[in-house]
């Protein structure tokens, strides 16, 4: 009789714990559909996060990023000047409702400063985003290498 009652108690908590997961994800306005952060040498201080996320609700704002594992986490966008590409830092990425926010390595990104020890490939890491409502949400990503080139891109033909 008591293992049918704890049979019975656990099925009640998994279907409540289910339902409540399932509740929360499609309470989210704001969803991680793809990311990384990019593992550095550990003589490297510094790494970059790239994510894709998307918006479900009303308009937004990314405002701020928190990575315990880094001394400072910012916004960053790359901008030409005099034709050399250059970082710079940008208080925030506007995300349309029922949009799309894309963070790569040809543009914008979340610069990690001060990493406090090396990323481990294949390991995850947790980051805090931050919005201009108040809202936030934490995500984990993955640290992988950096997504190399193909070789054709490094062959210059000399006749």
């Amino acid at each position: 009789m008591e293992f049918m009652t704890l049979k019975l108690i656990f099925k009640q908590l998994f279907n409540i714990g289910l339902l409540s997961c399932l509740s929360f994800t499609t309470m989210a306005q704001v969803v991680l559909v793809d990311g990384y952060v990019r593992a550095m040498p550990a003589t490297v201080p510094n790494s970059a996060a790239y994510i894709t996320i998307e918006n479900h609700g009303d308009a937004t704002r990314l405002v701020a990023v928190d990575a315990p594992f880094a001394t400072e986490a910012q916004l960053h966008t790359l901008i030409e000047e005099n034709g050399m590409i250059k970082m710079r830092q940008v208080e925030g990425f506007d995300i349309d409702s029922h949009g799309s926010l894309v963070l790569s390595e040809s543009g914008n990104h979340i610069m990690l400063m001060g990493l406090k020890q090396p990323l481990v490939i294949d390991s995850n890491v947790k980051l805090l985003l931050k919005f201009a409502n108040g809202s936030e949400q934490e995500i984990s990503l993955p640290v992988k290498k950096q997504v190399e080139q193909s070789d054709d891109a490094h062959h210059h033909h000399h006749h």
